[in-house]
């Protein structure tokens, strides 16, 4: 069976399907490209009679193109982003944030490097992405791999953060975006080999215990004053924000037998610490037992010095009287001898020329009648 094109196929009706329909206009039609070309052609033949072979016409053309090209100087800086101005490929100034103009090119041209954000850039270490457990970090040996001031080797994984330097108050060489743009050709590949060079270096002239303990603070700090002041030696425009220590340790090949090592020094400082406690306890116990044992023998040595005196002054003023009543002082000798002798003791008094045949004197001790314990004291020292 025969049909033709125009009518729609063997269904007939136009363009529709079997089922009676067919494509339907969704909007109004778009307007024809040809159609527009001319109706502009049309509009500027009013407006400049003659076309633009006459001298009108092109000075209309002319006083356009200048029009356009005077405003395709106005361009946009992001917040983030500061912009750079070139006059034949000459550095002359940077513009803020924000809409703003510069003369159209080929005079002036603008570059606008991003000037706020603050990048990373990772030493020693790599991430990789792992189809089965996403992203996974590499260990780059060369790069982390170095040596301490005594001679031994410690792998330092550590970041660095950097950003555009920001301009210097009042100047108008000292730009960081400027010197970033044209004085180092490769800012992050400058950037990564002097801050594995700082890093060497300070790890270089410290020994490897501060490192993997408490010098870590340091060692950060150390890197990047010397990655800063490398990088202003350079006029890289560039500032280093932080950086930061990821893993330091020995080498995996013998990480086991330095944690040996490690656990034998900390065990032989415990020792130490435990053997300098006692020492610090024995010690102010033996001065102090010293000091009490020579201040006794002092006093005890006073004491004997003034009693042997004491005694000696006594024997001569004794001796005195003694020279000079031989027999009386022979007799006081004797009873007070005999009162010290007796004084403390009990006593029956015997007297043969006393009445009775026993001899017996009767004698009444006053001292326990009374109370008094200071009587034989007393007449001790009226004796003496």
């Amino acid at each position: 069976m025969s049909w033709k094109n125009q009518s729609g196929g063997p269904w007939g009706g136009g363009p529709r399907g079997p089922w009676g329909t067919g494509p339907q206009s969704s909007g109004p039609n778009s307007p024809d490209l040809e159609d527009l070309i001319r109706r502009g052609q049309e509009k500027l033949r009013t407006a400049i009679p003659g076309g633009f072979g006459t001298g009108k016409g092109i000075v209309v053309v002319v006083a356009l193109a200048i029009v356009v090209w005077l405003l395709s100087g106005f361009y946009r800086v992001e917040p983030d982003e500061q912009g750079v101005v070139l006059r034949f490929g000459k550095f002359v100034g940077t513009t803020n944030p924000g809409l703003n103009y510069h003369l159209p090119y080929p005079i002036e041209t603008v570059l606008t490097p991003q000037v706020t954000r603050v990048n990373r850039i990772d030493i020693g270490i790599r991430t990789g992405d792992d189809p089965r457990r996403g992203a996974a970090m590499r260990d780059v040996a060369e790069e982390s791999l170095m040596l301490t001031g005594d001679e031994n080797i410690v792998d330092v994984d550590f970041a660095v953060f950097w950003m555009v330097k920001p301009a210097a108050a009042g100047s108008t060489e000292d730009v960081g975006a400027a010197n970033f743009l044209f004085n180092v050709q490769n800012p992050e590949g400058t950037i990564k080999a002097v801050a594995e060079s700082a890093m060497r270096e300070v790890v270089g002239r410290t020994n490897i215990q501060p490192i993997l303990t408490g010098a870590r603070q340091n060692i950060e700090t150390a890197v990047q004053e010397l990655m800063q002041r490398t990088l202003d030696g350079y006029k890289a425009g560039v500032l280093i924000t932080q950086v930061q220590l990821q893993k330091v340790d020995p080498p995996s090949q013998v990480i086991d037998s330095f944690r040996d090592v490690q656990a034998a020094r900390a065990d032989a400082e415990r020792l130490q610490n435990e053997a300098q406690a006692y020492a610090n306890r024995v010690v102010p116990e033996a001065r102090g037992d010293a000091a009490r044992i020579t201040q006794g023998a002092e006093g005890y040595k006073e004491r004997a010095i003034i009693e042997a005196r004491g005694q000696a002054a006594r024997f001569l003023s004794v001796l005195g009287e003694y020279q000079k009543a031989p027999e009386v002082t022979r007799q006081r000798l004797y009873l007070e001898t005999m009162e010290r002798v007796f004084g403390g003791m009990d006593k029956v008094i015997i007297d043969p020329a006393a009445g009775g045949s026993s001899g017996v004197v009767p004698y009444l001790p006053l001292a326990p009648l009374t109370g008094s314990t200071t009587a034989p004291a007393a007449a001790q020292g009226a004796a003496k």
